[in-house]
């Protein structure tokens, strides 16, 4: 049968694993679609750096030629970004080219407008390396869990932050110290606020979020915080407690609405998702039918994230003949059967809570404290009091000391409510450091 000609956009490190995956396994991909599948031309910023990788291809610094090219049948998009990134899709789509892209905030943030015109020209838009790089996570949720109404869904998804993170409870290590070290590895940029501050992660919760509720991308309804407030004490006294704090990406469906939701977590120590380390990626579904399932693998880098994109090519082109109503819809629902759910506002986010309180070692501090508590119907589950270290003469000096509180699982309005009023006692001296708890059950 006739070939299915590749056009690359972008010959770094993804578009280098796609290029060698497509070549070295051309044989078995052949077998796969029941035609040959080759990468034809590829679109790149230095044309001499390229040509020195001896990969066989036409290279190109004009990447406008490669997708208005004739001969290519689908783009292949490893540029990242949004410019000029978005115009080439655009127009990709437009010339009735099926693209395949690893690019997660492309497709966040303009998703609902690309799968419109990739709609209307009758061609796909695929993105399964987008999130988690090698896992085929996307797949599952939307086609091995097709038969569920999907519950939640908890990811790693960013393997930056689980490495800082991972450093800091294996070796008690400062963020910035172990941030530092993520910079020379190369597994954080220069400017690593993407990775630190839970941007990176939202893309990705956005997008399967969607897939999983049927809804449209709605990346702005995510709410972020990042790890850059981590400290080791926080890593330690959660492990005193048996937990392990991992930066978590949440979504859940509920009856009143949609939590979506990127920030640092405590985990119970027995979870297979706590003891995710590195720069690994996991992510935990839950559906009615099937139960929790586990995704695990790496979560970046070259051929890992090539194997998704290429996984993509192999779907279009097993498909590639068909009619577009015939095709597995992109985010899993028929899109006009997306539902616009309540998305609910943080003070209706529903999880249970770790607070640090700083007080000054005093009579009465924890009778206080406690009943504030009760008096907003918040039901305690641990307290760790620590003792004033050893050398202190606690008649005579103002001894600081922390108390350790886990709640049980409450309205995050509430628990807003308890800290204004804890931050008002006299008796503290620093901020209440919150962290969410997910029992992952």
């Amino acid at each position: 049968m006739k070939p299915i000609k590749i056009g690359l956009l972008g010959l770094g490190t993804v578009g280098q694993g796609v290029a060698n995956i497509l070549t070295r396994n051309a044989a078995e991909i052949e077998r796969r679609t029941g035609r040959p599948v080759q990468v034809v031309s590829a679109a790149v910023r230095n044309q001499g750096k390229a040509e020195a990788l001896q990969l066989g291809l036409q290279v190109t610094t004009d990447a406008a030629s490669v997708v208005n090219d004739p001969q290519i049948d689908i783009i292949c998009e490893a540029i990242g970004g949004d410019d000029p990134t978005l115009g080439l899709i655009e127009q990709a789509l437009s010339n009735g080219k099926h693209v395949i892209t690893a690019n997660k905030a492309l497709v966040a943030v303009h998703g609902n407008s690309l799968l419109k015109l990739a709609r209307e020209n009758n061609v796909v838009l695929a993105f399964e390396s987008s999130v988690a790089g090698g896992i085929p996570i996307i797949k599952a949720l939307r086609e091995g869990l097709a038969a569920n109404q999907i519950e939640w869904i908890a990811g790693i998804i960013n393997g930056t932050g689980n490495f800082i993170l991972s450093e800091m409870a294996e070796k008690g290590r400062d963020f910035a110290d172990v941030l530092q070290e993520a910079q020379e590895l190369g597994y954080a940029e220069a400017d690593p606020t993407f990775d630190v501050e839970g941007i990176d992660a939202a893309h990705k919760l956005t997008i399967m979020a969607s897939i999983a509720f049927g809804m449209p991308l709605q990346f702005d309804a995510v709410y972020t915080e990042g790890i850059s407030g981590v400290t080791r004490e926080d890593v330690g006294f959660a492990e005193e407690l048996g937990y392990r704090i991992k930066h978590l990406g949440v979504a859940r469906k509920r009856s009143d609405g949609i939590e979506m939701r990127v920030h640092p977590t405590l985990i119970p120590e027995k979870r297979l998702l706590a003891n995710v380390n590195g720069v690994m990626n996991a992510v935990l579904v839950s559906g009615d039918a099937v139960g929790p399932t586990l995704y695990y693998g790496p979560g970046a880098g070259s051929e890992p994230t090539g194997s998704s994109l290429v996984a993509d090519i192999i779907d279009v082109v097993r498909a590639f003949d068909a009619k577009p109503a015939h095709r597995v819809p992109a985010l899993g629902f028929q899109h006009d059967a997306l539902n616009n759910y309540t998305m609910l506002d943080t003070s209706n986010y529903q999880s249970a809570y770790y607070l640090r309180l700083q007080v000054l070692d005093q009579p009465g501090v924890m009778a206080n404290v406690t009943s504030i508590f009760g008096e907003l119907g918040i039901s305690i589950e641990a307290i760790l009091q620590k003792e004033p270290e050893a050398g202190h003469d606690t008649a005579s000096d103002a001894v600081e000391v922390p108390i350790i509180l886990l709640t049980r699982r409450v309205r995050e309005g509430l628990i807003e409510q308890a800290i204004e009023r804890v931050q008002a006692l006299e008796s503290l001296v620093q901020p209440v450091v919150r962290l969410r708890v997910e029992s992952l059950s």
